[in-house]
């Protein structure tokens, strides 16, 4: 990330491990100190290297046949994309349809996965290189992309198909409901699928519950959401019907994408968390009370024997502008209505 006269300097100094504004790049022939202040080009002289190399005709040559197109050729180009179907790079979105467009009533969640402290964006949705093995790989293979072909998880973003795959698709993942023999929890991008109990892969659950059009719920430790803002921590898991996520506190940027994507952020009380409510998986949930900035709402854990308990959690929904978002389904769904009522008026 340096101008090309700097990357001409430090090469001739043959190090970047000096002082470049007063260190000498070298000597002359008369043995003395050359420093970059010599040799770096004036203002003046780059302006007429550029006057007499860039010309007009260059920038006509690649543009206007761009635009040259007779009215007949106009028509018929069409104002709307071209959807390829079997693109796995760009895919006409979802986002206003399936579990994007159903009403989120916070009723009857299943929990995908109950996680520990400082959740990273990048255990929700990994950008590395995809593998043969994973749900992306396999679904990629099935579509006739060669396996050196795969490249990473962030270059699919604009196909959901390969990008939603990788929804908890981390291989250090610790999901509390999937356990050894002994107790303790088991490494991998792993879920238990309820009520029978199966334990598969992370995104054979998803599939599972997305068929039954089972509403899902997560519950997480402190700090959920931390590391990068990537749009697909968020995408993923609404994609996948998860409609809420409480947890004992959220990374600001990641919580803010939730809410764009219409899933409801909920922030247990100090002392309380996954553990002092002994939840293991076996439970369905429900929210109630008004959603407004900051409100107290109640979580309805429902046992596996039949007996209930009821937790105050705090809506983080922080602002007016944000129950609106959440509450017109996501900040697409806030635009469409933004757009449609201004044309109407």
């Amino acid at each position: 990330m340096a101008s090309p006269p700097l990357v001409v300097a430090y090469a001739i100094a043959g190090t970047i491990r000096f002082d470049i504004e007063k260190d000498a790049l070298g000597v002359d022939q008369a043995g003395n100190p050359v420093t970059l202040k010599d040799i770096w080009p004036a203002d003046e002289e780059i302006d007429a290297i550029v006057k007499a190399s860039v010309k007009p005709e260059q920038f006509r040559q690649t543009y206007i046949p761009m635009f040259d197109l007779d009215k007949s050729a106009r028509a018929q180009v069409s104002p709307l994309y071209d959807w390829r179907p079997q693109s796995t790079y760009i895919r006409r979105p979802p986002y206003w349809e399936g579990n994007m467009a159903k009403e989120r009533t916070l009723k009857g969640m299943r929990p995908l996965a109950i996680l520990p402290d400082n959740i990273t964006t990048d255990h929700l949705s990994p950008s590395n290189a995809i593998q043969l093995n994973s749900a992306s790989g396999e679904y990629l293979a099935k579509m006739g992309v060669p396996e050196e072909d795969f490249n990473s998880y962030a270059t699919h973003r604009g196909d959901h198909l390969t990008a939603q795959r990788a929804t908890f698709a981390n291989p250090k993942l610790f999901n509390e409901m999937v356990r050894d023999a002994d107790g303790s929890v088991k490494q991998g991008s792993l879920a238990r699928i309820e009520p029978e109990g199966e334990v598969t892969r992370m995104w054979e659950a998803i599939e599972t519950y997305m068929a039954r059009k089972q509403p899902l719920i997560i519950i997480a430790g402190a700090d959920y959401g931390q590391g990068s803002s990537r749009d697909w921590a968020a995408k993923g898991v609404a994609l996948a019907g998860v409609e809420a996520i409480a947890a004992e506190g959220f990374e600001r940027i990641h919580r803010t994408n939730l809410i764009g994507m219409g899933v409801m952020p909920l922030e247990f009380e100090p002392g309380t968390t996954r553990l002092t409510l002994g939840l293991d998986g076996t439970e369905m949930f429900d929210v109630e009370g008004a959603v407004s900035p900051g409100a107290m709402l109640t979580l309805v854990v429902h046992r596996h024997n039949g007996e209930s308990e009821r937790v105050v959690v705090k809506c983080r929904l922080d602002t007016a502008e944000e129950v609106s978002i959440y509450t017109a389904g996501g900040v697409l769904q806030r635009f469409a209505q933004d757009f449609l009522e201004s044309t109407a008026a």
